[in-house]
């Protein structure tokens, strides 16, 4: 983003290449870390158009559509789509805190208007509300283009359901970067994560030494990054990985308000928690 607020769309496409070959598996424009709830319609198209021109096939773009209006979301996912998205991230409607009965009903109105895979991204923390587990594999077993979710609740017993309950192919994805290895461990598939955008290659490796089995290495990947993983909450997401970005030297932090510039006192626990990592000036890249 320019100081001026408009979307820098050429830094955006170096930031794509970047994680591309730092090994990342997908891409996820317009999620909450891509400041999507303050980009207007037709700049989420031009971001989401931006990566899959970007990404030119290499990996899968899951565009991030969603809001608390069902109407829209549904707009939002079918432009994605026409923008050439492969599958589509909806998180769950916030502040109108639906019944279970209308979660499900929102999610069946957005993945039919998608017709691609659309993955359920359920964050409480900053919706409002819970899709509870019998909701989401409702969905997986009623609704057919329904690929996954994003679980970012917190709970490792609702993680234990959803995996222990799902039908075949459906995915669970981690939500929260300190909770992938544990996930890994217990049967998840991957991780929409933060830290990826700032360590893309260790992120990955944390996945890919799991898929391999060599849980030793992937946890050792964990604790390297762990530092890293609770630094970028210590301010409102995406907050601290954009000013992580910035102090990579990636491109200047800005930010649509009502989001600001993290504190003097963050930034130096970040540039801490960088250092930790081995991301700045460190070994980051090594698998």
């Amino acid at each position: 983003m320019r100081p001026d607020g408009s979307i820098d769309l050429d830094a955006f496409a170096r930031h794509v290449e970047s994680v591309i070959e730092g090994g990342v598996h997908f891409l996820v424009p317009c999620g909450t870390t891509g400041e999507n709830v303050t980009m207007t319609d037709e700049e989420q198209r031009r971001v989401i158009q931006r990566c899959v021109e970007v990404a030119g096939g290499a990996v899968p773009v899951m565009a991030g559509a969603g809001t608390n209006d069902t109407r829209r979301a549904a707009e939002l996912a079918r432009g994605a789509v026409e923008c050439g998205a492969d599958a589509i991230l909806s998180v769950s409607p916030y502040y109108n805190r639906p019944t279970q009965e209308g979660l499900f009903a929102h999610f069946q109105a957005v993945a039919e208007a998608a017709r691609v895979p659309l993955y359920v991204y359920n964050v409480p923390g900053r919706t409002g509300s819970n899709v509870e587990p019998a909701t989401i594999l409702r969905l997986a077993s009623e609704v057919e283009n329904i690929g996954g979710v994003k679980e970012a609740s917190g709970s490792m017993a609702q993680v234990m359901t959803l995996l222990h309950d799902r039908p075949p192919g459906f995915s669970v994805l981690s939500g929260e970067d300190d909770l992938t290895y544990a996930m890994l461990a217990m049967g998840a598939d991957g991780v929409i994560s933060v830290a990826a955008n700032e360590a893309p290659a260790g992120m990955a490796a944390i996945c890919d030494r799991a898929f391999d089995d060599d849980w030793e290495a992937a946890l050792a990947h964990h604790w390297r990054l762990l530092p890293l993983m609770r630094a970028n909450f210590v301010e409102t997401n995406p907050i601290p990985v954009k000013t992580a970005l910035e102090v990579l030297g990636r491109f200047d932090a800005h930010f649509r308000l009502p989001l600001a510039r993290m504190g003097e006192q963050n930034r130096a626990l970040l540039e801490e928690a960088l250092r930790a990592s081995e991301v700045w000036g460190g070994s980051e890249g090594s698998q």
